[in-house]
């Protein structure tokens, strides 16, 4: 066996700045739990966006939304606007909110294609949530439901999740839809959805990034376990506490790629996620070869 050495740690001083906002950012970022943790910084931030996307390349599945954000960004730049546009067919490009929060919603503890056929299979069943005289989704029987999104797990606790966000909207906005989402503040985003039962933080984050183009980074399992890893959090954060530093100190514009490389990233290595994968092997990560952990100051390589 090979004796254990340590690898070059690759820490940038903490920038004294506060990371800076865009103009989908809703403000600035909310401050940190850990005030006397001044990891990652923006340097190390782009530095591991640049290791992950030389790796993997960009994640296909999130392409499009990548895509979208960019030519957000491009028009409200051109325009000088402080709100997504809304007209010259730019909308119609654009997922429904109701849509994207569903769509989220199915992709809860599955995988991308299990979640994916389920929703649509959801909209082969029901093509809309409501015409001019049903309200489609809402109306039908549980069962139905159910067995329209069965492939994506769980479908008795997402049929419910479901059927209980179109209630709500029916009843406080008199029809469904979530497009007026797309006028309000992250802050006032989160209130919206806090109301919503089963609606967790994650999800309201997911569809922050994902469907509103906010600049919001999300913390799933993959995501908290390699922030542990590389040490951008304390040993003792919990996954709420992980949100809001990593929110205050990645930069914006980098919040987006860094959230999907991450997360792709943890998915096929177990070295820096802890993640027993029954003993296969990404071509992509050979034993040694996680570029993540060069950025734990206590990290050794076999």
């Amino acid at each position: 066996m090979r004796a254990t050495r340590k690898r070059k740690q690759p820490h940038p001083q903490p920038s004294a700045k506060p990371p800076r906002t865009t103009v989908t950012s809703g403000g600035a970022a909310a401050k940190s739990p850990f005030p006397d943790h001044h990891r990652p910084t923006p340097e190390e931030c782009l530095s591991v966006r640049d290791d992950l996307l030389a790796l993997h390349g960009f994640p296909h599945e999130f392409i499009k939304y990548r895509d979208l954000r960019l030519k957000t960004k491009s028009q409200l730049n051109d325009s000088g606007a402080s709100e997504p546009l809304m007209n010259d067919g730019y909308i119609d490009e654009r997922e429904t909110v109701l849509d994207g929060l569903v769509r989220t919603i199915l992709s809860q503890n599955t995988t991308e294609l299990n979640s994916e056929r389920a929703f649509a299979s959801l909209k082969s069943a029901f093509p809309t949530w409501q015409d001019e005289k049903t309200l489609l989704v809402l109306a039908a029987e549980s069962k139905c439901i159910e067995d329209a999104i069965r492939c994506g797990g769980l479908a008795p606790t997402k049929s419910s999740c479901i059927k209980n966000v179109l209630s709500h909207l029916l009843e406080k906005k008199g029809k469904l839809c979530m497009e007026y989402l797309r006028e309000l503040s992250i802050t006032e985003v989160k209130a919206e959805l806090s109301l919503l039962k089963g609606i967790g933080p994650k999800t309201v984050s997911c569809v922050l990034m994902f469907h509103l183009q906010h600049d919001d980074f999300p913390v799933d399992t993959h995501v908290f376990q390699i922030a542990k890893t590389m040490e951008w959090v304390p040993a003792d954060a919990d996954v709420k506490s992980t949100y809001l530093h990593l929110n205050h100190w990645i930069p914006s514009e980098l919040k987006f790629d860094l959230n999907c490389l991450l997360y792709t990233h943890g998915k096929v290595c177990r070295r820096c996620s802890f993640r027993n994968l029954g003993g296969k092997k990404n071509k992509e990560i050979e034993d040694g070869a996680c570029p993540l952990l060069a950025y734990s100051r206590h990290c050794t390589v076999e």
